[in-house]
């Protein structure tokens, strides 16, 4: 089959978590053999900050990482859709587009476009801005391929979408596996953006925990304010910056144990949803230790796979008993892995977006609303 993709970017992660699926899933189809285009705007926000901050040198980068994996840049006000919706049979359309193009790709469907069209959903705006994801025209569209149950639904009961189905992220075991281990650096790593809907949580599940156990710290991210960088400077956090995403297993193969912190509207309005960092941080096979959040889905074991912590306290106790029983960090190392490679790689994923558009393209699909879950 081929694929015509519309996302904001392939060849730039910065301050971009999706790309590390984006390219999973590529690289998973063509490995099927099937054929894939992705198209990114000529001037993406995140393209255009990588350029300007790490130079073209920072695209050369990700060439040499992936060699099979390139995308057709566009400006939106010339594209020509016809000739890059030509001969397409599945077309996904991620919604950090602009709208304007999501309405036109609808209205090339809606006259007779014969590939099945999917909007793809992998943020929390529909909670923090929901005017914008609102303002998409997504009635040609053969539904919405929705991060977590929890989005799926609200996209079902605000009359976004008349069908939506849970595609949940996943691992690029391609790029995310565990490295040949050394001697480490640094305890703890910490992969994220800074941001005010989780500064609060940063300081009680990461930097003050850090400070009273006498731990090492590395933290990685972009969009770090001056206030950000000084409280990492007075606690002794080295700050490392941007890290290009496919480094992110190499970065974690030099420290002992990981910490996720979710951004708030995933903890209070999107519960259930797992950000990208859990499943690379349990693809690589280091242990994990998390902030508050509610796996609602039951995607994986809390307390075998990883450890959450309720609070500050509990945090700085789950920390000192991973760093100091070898044990424990194993078995969750171990199990984590486990769970990644049974259930949650982007040849999972793939497998079942084929799943989906085979039932899509049946002869009852025109007639039927279709199964709302495709992942498990």
């Amino acid at each position: 089959m081929r694929f015509a993709l519309f996302y904001h970017s392939l060849v730039s992660d910065w301050n971009h978590g999706n790309a590390h699926f984006l390219r999973g899933v590529v690289s998973e189809l063509l490995a099927s053999g099937h054929q894939v285009v992705v198209h990114e705007p000529r001037d993406g926000w995140s393209r255009m900050n990588l350029l300007k901050e790490h130079g073209a040198g920072a695209l050369q980068r990700f060439e040499r990482a992936y060699p099979m994996l390139t995308s057709q840049l566009y400006d939106v006000r010339t594209i020509d859709l016809d000739r890059a919706l030509d001969g397409a049979d599945v077309v996904i359309v991620h919604e950090w587009n602009d709208p304007s193009l999501v309405e036109r790709i609808g209205r090339h469907r809606a006259r007779g476009g014969g590939y099945v069209l999917l909007f793809h959903d992998t943020h929390h705006r529909c909670v923090t801005a929901k005017d914008e994801i609102a303002s998409f025209r997504l009635d040609a569209f053969d539904g919405v391929l929705a991060f977590g149950e929890v989005l799926r639904e609200r996209y079902l009961e605000l009359g976004w979408a008349h069908r939506a189905f849970t595609w949940h992220e996943a691992a690029d075991t391609r790029i995310f596996h565990p490295r040949p281990s050394s001697t480490p650096e640094g305890d703890v790593i910490w992969i994220g953006n800074w941001g005010e809907e989780r500064s609060t949580e940063l300081f009680e599940f990461l930097l003050d925990p850090v400070v009273d156990l006498g731990l090492r710290a590395t933290v990685h991210g972009v969009r770090y304010p001056e206030v950000a960088l000084a409280a990492l400077r007075r606690r002794g956090v080295d700050f490392g910056g941007w890290i290009p995403n496919f480094e992110v297993p190499e970065t974690f193969s030099r420290h002992r144990v990981a910490v996720h912190v979710p951004r708030r509207p995933y903890v209070r309005s999107l519960p259930g949803v797992p950000p990208i960092r859990v499943f690379e941080a349990l693809a690589c096979g280091i242990p994990l230790v998390c902030a508050p959040w509610e796996d609602q889905e039951e995607l994986f074991r809390a307390g075998r796979d990883f450890l959450v912590a309720r609070d500050g306290r509990q945090m700085r106790a789950h920390l000192k008993a991973v760093l100091s029983d070898p044990g424990l960090a194993r078995e969750l190392a171990t199990h984590g892995l486990e769970t990644i490679r049974a259930r949650h790689t982007c040849k999972h994923r793939v497998a079942e977006l084929l799943a989906l558009v085979d039932r899509l393209t049946a002869p009852a699909a025109s007639t039927s609303t279709g199964v709302p879950r495709i992942s498990p």
